[in-house]
């Protein structure tokens, strides 16, 4: 009798695989219910979006089950694993498609819903000329690889398919490493900052008057453009009749006016209307509006959410006295906790006082010691792959036994983290224009870039991650079959690969040492949202313009009634604050008081501003020790009677005393000796 082998069949993990696909799709689902109105979205967006999104994160589950089933020796299974086949098959779906989506479906579609025109064939057209410059760059390159790989390996179709492959992942290899050495940093150093309740609230004000100057600059651009569709919309002859409908359907858009929104002095008239209205030129009006009514709500969105933060921070700090923590009722927060019901005031200040801050500190110590261990693989992956970090917790003894079930957990962890990191650089990196995910108000093509900067930054991590483990575990997967061997097709492709994830330390020292806030203080241009906390750093008194403590009163402002928009502007343009109330009153009008000039923080009118409450360490922070010794010289000469003798001529200090021609002292002459007070209880030199 001969006994015959049966292989083994992988029943169960395809019911795993199966079950963790749709729940993979369900939470896609959720995250765009959660930046979309899927009702109103229509479907020419939501399928490719999510299609976008759920492929790439399936790449996340492919790949462990990939090193699973490649080391699978025949005893019986040990882990989720599948046919060579069936992983095969996937990964040409996924690759494919995500291929197709980020090239091609995506950027079509962006500039499709960006287009402003009414039909869908003019959509279209604009959509194609609007990307053919993009296409023929890329083409032109595809070109020149192609001249090249006909060179070293003749012109076969093996050879055109490993061009496009791999300048693909060489694109997305560069984007990835870029913002992944950023996210790797703000990931720990975030969650380390946030666990000081004080320090956040600083940075959170910080942070405020840029917000609020940005959401004034969104609140007028939207103003001057609803001018310009009322001056159309008051043309009955003409072209304009032409476009009627159109021109109606602009306004309707408009709705009522918000009514917290501020005045402009005037409103721009620099953008004229032509004489002969054309397409044309209503696309481009539709154009803006749309961007600018999307402006509108994002820097709503974040402006709430600033000031609902803030008075939570704000109350968790004025609790430290009476041990107990109760936050107003207020709108949307990010965290569920505040609404749960069975918690007391005390088990809520003990949560958010001691726990949540240790808890982060314990992430960000975990979280910096994961990042370290990433940049160490990247750098020792050439010389000695089987001592990076990755290596050793993935595969520790690839060769006597494979992969297991708690390897494939720490393969898929790490993976989620190094994608993670990627996406979090995303929103520390400041060259993407205006585009922003808005919690249910998304604009279609900033949604259509997200997706596709997700599964174009996707497949060049797993590869990237696959290169951490030894060489001889990494050529006997699935994946190395079908995308290793294409990239390493030409000689460029093989070096490229292990030399270039090296510089993943440009972006960790850029972002760790501040060298984008020193090029801005240099070139005057900034591209990380950093500067908050360096602005913090190197301001803690917080005066000036766009200091903390014009965001605490803007802050503050909001919180007392006064309305989100007391604006304030640098330069030249007129200062309004708005009352809220007042204006939402029925048959009240809109108040409009123009502030100082060079004021950022109006005072209101006609109402009395509750004090702001104190941070802890601000009183420390007011005066040093020179600007205290100052203050105190002053109060006792201004406290002091002049002798009789003294009051006849006033005193005169010499020219190069006074800084001036006038040498007459108008505010006491022993106080200009410290250079008068521009702020209370500061002292200026010089």
């Amino acid at each position: 009798m001969f006994s015959v082998s049966v292989p083994p069949i992988s029943v169960g993990s395809n019911v795993f695989f199966a079950f963790a696909l749709f729940f993979i799709s369900a939470l896609v689902l959720l995250l765009l219910r959660r930046f979309l109105t899927l009702r109103a979205t229509p479907g020419y967006l939501i399928v490719p979006i999510f299609l976008a999104l759920a492929l790439p994160a399936s790449v996340v589950l492919l790949v462990p089950i990939d090193l699973a089933s490649s080391s699978h020796d025949g005893s019986g299974p040990k882990a989720i694993w599948l046919p060579e086949r069936m992983v095969l098959v996937c990964w040409r779906i996924a690759y494919w498609l995500i291929f197709v989506l980020t090239w091609a479906i995506l950027p079509l579609l962006g500039e499709y819903v960006d287009s402003g025109y009414r039909e869908p064939k003019a959509r279209l057209m604009y959509s194609l000329r609007s990307n053919a410059k993009y296409q023929l760059i890329v083409l032109g390159c595809a070109l020149v690889g192609l001249v090249y790989v006909s060179i070293s390996n003749g012109f076969r179709l093996r050879s055109i398919k490993g061009l496009v492959m791999a300048l693909a992942y060489v694109w997305g290899l560069v984007l990835a490493i870029y913002l992944m050495g950023h996210g790797l940093v703000s990931i720990p150093r975030n969650l380390l900052r946030n666990s000081n309740v004080s320090g956040r609230l600083r940075r959170i004000q910080a942070h405020a008057p840029k917000v609020h100057d940005r959401l004034m600059d969104s609140v007028n651009e939207v103003e001057n453009l609803n001018a310009q569709v009322s001056q159309l919309q008051q043309r009955k002859t003409g072209t304009a009749r032409d476009f009627r409908e159109w021109i109606e359907e602009l306004r309707e858009g408009h709705g009522q006016p918000d009514v917290r929104a501020p005045i402009l002095e005037s409103q721009d008239t620099s953008a004229t209307i032509p004489s002969v209205i054309t397409e044309r030129y209503l696309a481009d009006l539709t154009r803006r509006i749309q961007r600018a009514r999307h402006m509108k709500a994002r820097f709503v969105d974040e402006w709430d959410r600033t000031v609902q933060l803030a008075a939570d921070l704000q109350a968790i700090i004025n609790s430290a006295a009476s041990k107990k923590l109760e936050f107003a009722p207020g709108a949307r927060r990010s965290s569920c906790f505040p609404r749960v019901k069975f918690l007391t005031p005390y088990m809520r200040y003990q949560l958010y006082s001691n726990v949540i801050p240790a808890v982060r500190l314990a992430f960000g110590a975990f979280f910096a010691v994961a990042s370290g261990c990433i940049v160490w693989s990247e750098l020792i992956k050439s010389l000695a792959p089987h001592l990076s970090a990755i290596s050793l917790t993935v595969v520790p003894n690839w060769k006597s036994s494979p992969v297991g079930f708690g390897g494939q957990l720490i393969a898929s962890a790490w993976l989620l983290y190094m994608c993670s990191a990627a996406l979090v650089g995303v929103s520390d990196v400041k060259v993407w224009g205006n585009r922003a995910l808005v919690r249910r108000n998304t604009y279609g093509e900033s949604a259509c870039w997200y997706a596709s900067l997700v599964a174009r930054l996707t497949v060049p991590i797993a590869y990237n991650f696959l290169t951490f483990l030894p060489k001889e575990f990494r050529r006997s997967t699935t994946f190395y079959e079908f995308l290793g061997k294409l990239i390493n097709l030409t000689p460029l492709g093989k070096g490229f690969d292990f030399i270039f994830p090296i510089l993943i330390l440009l972006p960790i020292c850029a972002t760790l040492f501040n060298l984008y806030g020193r090029i801005k203080n240099v070139f005057g241009c900034g591209l990380a949202e950093d500067d908050d906390i360096h602005d913090v750093e190197n301001n803690p008194a917080g005066y000036g313009l766009g200091g903390w403590r014009e965001g605490r009163d803007l802050i503050e402002r909001e919180l007392n009634g006064f309305g989100s928009l007391a604006v304030s502007s640098r330069g030249s343009r007129s200062t309004w604050a708005s009352d809220r109330n007042e204006e939402g009153s029925p048959g009240s009008s809109r108040l409009r008081v123009p502030a100082a000039e060079g004021s950022r923080s109006p005072q209101p009118t006609q109402r009395t501003v509750a004090p702001p409450t104190i941070v802890e360490g601000e009183e420390e922070e007011d005066e040093n020790f020179f600007q205290s010794f100052a203050h105190r010289v002053k109060n006792t000469f201004d406290t002091t009677n002049t002798p009789q003798w003294f009051q006849g001529e006033p005193f005169r200090l010499p020219r190069w005393m006074s800084g001036n021609n006038n040498t007459t002292t108008e505010e006491g002459g022993v106080s200009r000796l410290f250079g008068g007070r521009a702020v209370p209880g500061r002292l200026r030199l010089g």
